[in-house]
């Protein structure tokens, strides 16, 4: 039997998840989980890189002793955050989180130096004002010694690589996230590096997803008992999470419903006009250079933060209480802009939704009932308008919608999508992105022909749910 293993970290928590084929099914085992979270230091909202290392390896530790020792291994995480490396192999300054507030004015100070629609046209990137771009101009601004010292940038999954294996790579998917890597070109754009005054050096070949790093650090291997093959997955997890959809016919829309929601449609090419910038579509790059063009929704990181807010003592509701409450509270009648700015990194999630509400002169939710029910319309709400753009953009008359990641889970939700887009839904499998990455490792490994059979084996092996309008 030939295991691999995922580990899939995101921004609340890690796993592990094991996978192996049996019978023409893919089965799954999670065999280790962690938390994460972003932590003030000095001033900043950051991550701990060495500590996720350390979890990465109890991950590997653990599996030697279930007795399942896996043959390749692969790290995905959210995109944007880095680390700068010196010569040596060690971390310049702190690892910020994208959430942090250092990136404010960054995106007037690059467009004093690239315009908005020039930056659009070569990267194909929507604007978020924690991309890498704006975080790296920070980090000129405010810390230049740290540039100057520096060697090379690692993404978050690219340094967890070079942890296992002492290699520097970084991978293809996760740094089209940068807005720094060319549309069409598909590699870095050195021109647009010079424009912004950063330094080429940090930048060097992109690898696909599929690549082999090779083998564990000697070190690393003594300490686990064992050594197995460092395989890079699409290492953005919303690139894995693309790749696990359930295979189907006409025009289906992928929906990965986590902390984010990332809604699009696999493409051959970029869109690069000036209406889908204008839109704030981004096209980021995929395995095997599809592109997955897509518009972030703030997504569940509301319905998270509420659900701390409503906690007390004995613990922290669940989300099927939370989505009850909001289904008792009916049709709340305010909406909210989802992607507002208020709603990135609030003291009080509850607060800053009433605050909108009360700045648009809408009614302001006060239960929580009434506040998940405006956030969740409000999800449901932006779906469907971003499903219309979609259709608007690409000229395709979308068939239905593909929901994956914890979020689908949430029926409720499922529900009002369906509704609100006027489109059939259909929801799982629930660990979306750790089966992306594991299904670029059995294709790398011979075990899967390619992506079509691959998604053939998750629609045998999982149970996907239809939700169908009302």
């Amino acid at each position: 039997m030939a295991y691999h293993l995922a580990v899939d970290i995101g921004a609340s928590s890690g796993r592990h998840i094991l996978g192996w084929l049996e019978g023409g099914l893919l089965r799954t085992r999670e065999v280790y989980r962690f938390e994460n979270k972003a932590e003030r230091k000095r001033g900043r909202l950051c991550w701990g890189l060495e500590a996720l290392g350390r979890e990465v390896i109890r991950g590997l530790a653990r599996c030697r002793e279930l007795g399942h020792v896996p043959e390749t291994v692969g790290v995905d995480t959210w995109a944007v955050d880095f680390a700068l490396l010196d010569g040596k192999g060690q971390i310049l300054g702190d690892t910020v989180a994208y959430r942090d507030s250092r990136t404010q004015g960054m995106d007037l100070l690059a467009e004093q130096l690239v315009s908005p629609q020039e930056l659009y046209r070569r990267t194909g990137i929507q604007k978020q004002i924690f991309n890498t771009l704006y975080q790296l101009l920070a980090v000129k601004a405010q810390e230049p010694e740290l540039l100057d010292q520096a060697e090379s940038l690692l993404l978050v999954p690219d340094y967890l690589h070079f942890l296992l294996t002492g290699k520097r790579s970084q991978e293809y998917t996760n740094a089209t996230t940068t807005g720094l890597v060319s549309g069409e070109g598909k590699d870095w754009d050195r021109e647009l590096l010079k424009k912004l005054g950063l330094p080429d050096r940090l930048f060097g070949p992109l690898s696909l997803p599929g690549t082999e790093l090779g083998s564990l650090r000697p070190a690393l291997r003594e300490e686990l008992g064992f050594d197995c093959r460092v395989v890079l997955p699409a290492t953005h997890d919303t690139g894995s999470a693309f790749l696990a959809v359930p295979e189907s016919g006409g025009h289906w829309a992928t929906l990965s419903s986590g902390t984010w929601s990332l809604l699009g449609l696999e493409l051959p090419h970029p869109i690069l006009t000036e209406v889908s910038r204008e839109r704030n579509f981004t096209n980021e790059g995929g395995y095997q250079y599809r592109f997955r063009y897509l518009k972030n929704i703030m997504g569940l990181w509301m319905i998270q933060n509420l659900r701390r807010e409503f906690g007390s003592p004995q613990g922290l509701p669940g989300f099927g209480e939370l989505s009850r409450w909001a289904r008792e509270a009916g049709d709340f009648p305010s909406r909210v802009e989802v992607d507002h700015q208020s709603f990135l990194a609030p003291a009080s999630m509850a607060q800053a939704v009433g605050g909108f509400c009360r700045r648009t002169g809408q009614p302001v939710p006060e239960t929580p009932g009434e506040l998940l029910s405006c956030v969740y319309h409000s999800l449901a709400g932006s779906y469907a308008r971003t499903v219309q753009e979609l259709e608007d953009l690409t000229g395709r008359r979308l068939s239905g919608i593909h929901i994956v990641g914890g979020g689908s889970q949430d029926q409720y939700l499922n529900q009002l999508t369906a509704n609100a887009c006027g489109l059939p839904v259909t929801a799982g499998p629930t660990e979306g992105t750790a089966l992306g990455n594991l299904l670029v490792q059995m294709i790398a490994a011979g075990e899967l022909k390619d992506l079509e059979e691959a998604r053939k084996a998750i629609g045998r092996s999982f149970q996907i749910k239809e939700v169908l309008p009302c």
